[in-house]
């Protein structure tokens, strides 16, 4: 019987879950066409149907990879100062999916960097990444709960703090817990306020 668009679709969905399960479980380092096909219980043959090469299955996991993420559950916030301070947490591996998730974008950055293309789309993505928080920031600057100035300085900063604290965190998750993490965004975010410091060295920061 002929294929039909519902079975290539169907099988196309197996394919995408197996490449993530391959890539939650080994990261970019484990993603090859034998592990997949192990993963999907089917031949190599099979899937260069789908990916001629690996540099193709590559392109593939990290298009999917940023599907996940912008699927992914956000945290609700009005606007302004709340709103980037949500954005940053967003970013942060706060729960176990959270941490799945960052440890396949870390491990992507090697085999990223080792291609001028795939590089150029990874830049890509974090750029518009910035060009969000960019926008949060400068909303924040127009309700006042921010010092005017550079927007795009401000998102570049930002972005850069919360991978940096990512990076800590999937290391060293006993020093970065959690609870951790949201008060290093805390505060991070009422300095870029400028509030003063509250009683006990914490600094106050606007809900």
């Amino acid at each position: 019987m002929p294929r039909t668009k519902g079975d290539h679709e169907s099988r196309r969905r197996d394919v995408s879950e197996a490449v993530w399960r391959v890539l939650a479980a080994q990261g970019f380092g484990g993603l090859t066409l034998r592990a997949v096909a192990a993963e999907l219980g089917a031949t190599t043959g099979l899937l260069t149907h789908y990916f001629p090469a690996k540099r193709d299955l590559v392109a593939y996991a990290l298009d999917l990879l940023e599907q996940r993420s912008a699927a992914r559950p956000r945290r609700t916030a009005g606007a302004g100062l709340s709103a980037v301070r949500a954005a940053l947490l967003d970013i942060l591996p706060l729960t176990a999916e959270a941490t799945g998730a960052n440890r396949i974008w870390v491990s992507s950055w090697d085999v990223a960097l080792a291609d001028p293309a795939l590089s150029g789309d990874h830049a890509r993505r974090y750029a518009r990444s910035r060009d969000k928080l960019r926008d949060l920031v400068a909303e924040a600057q127009r309700l006042g709960e921010l010092p005017a100035g550079d927007p795009e300085g401000v998102a570049a900063g930002a972005q850069a703090f919360a991978l940096g604290l990512v990076v800590q965190a999937l290391f060293d998750p006993t020093a970065f817990p959690p609870d951790r993490q949201a008060e290093l965004v805390d505060g991070y975010v009422a300095a870029l306020a400028g509030s003063p410091p509250a009683p006990g060295g914490e600094r106050v920061v606007p809900s």
